[in-house]
């Protein structure tokens, strides 16, 4: 089996919805709070954790170029995922459809300055890969018992091979 390729696009809302939520400053703060000094974006993301509780974690990632091969994604059954960048390096993020139970119809986004996303819970999605450049990300996942890691190897990789202008 050959390789399907790929073209990543820009992270967008609209786009990114069925995977997950966008969490950027959109217009003006709902709230301006600590004496006028902080503007609040208000619950930008749904984050879910079942049974589990919310965990902030730190990973720091190797840097990815393209082409960019994709031979496995992973889901997180019992909770969602938030990567917020540190450093401000933008991310490859792939993510799939679900269909019985496997991953079809994969789809590459480029993170843009100031983006951060959340995966919704059970999405299925590939590793977390900065672009041109290591990375230091926040993680807030899904902290509980039970196995919440669910693996899918390809029998021939996918590669991202362009990025959409």
């Amino acid at each position: 089996m050959s390789a399907t390729t790929i073209t990543a696009r820009v992270l967008t809302a609209e786009a990114f919805a069925p995977f997950g939520d966008v969490i950027e400053p959109d217009g003006s703060p709902d709230k301006i709070i600590n004496q006028g000094m902080c503007g609040r974006f208000h619950d930008l993301a749904r984050l879910d954790f079942g049974s589990g509780r919310a965990g902030i974690s730190l990973f720091d990632a190797k840097a990815r170029t393209l082409p960019y091969t994709v031979d496995m994604v992973e889901r997180h059954p019992d909770g969602s995922q938030a990567f917020v960048p540190v450093d401000g390096v933008p991310m490859l993020v792939v993510v799939a459809e679900d269909q019985a139970g496997q991953p079809v119809n994969l789809k590459a986004f480029v993170s843009q300055p100031g983006q951060s996303i959340n995966l919704h819970r059970g999405t299925w999605h590939g590793v977390l890969a900065p672009l041109g450049k290591p990375g230091r990300f926040v993680v807030v996942d899904r902290i509980g018992d039970g196995d919440n890691l669910e693996e899918f190897w390809f029998p021939a990789p996918h590669v991202v091979e362009t990025i959409e202008s």
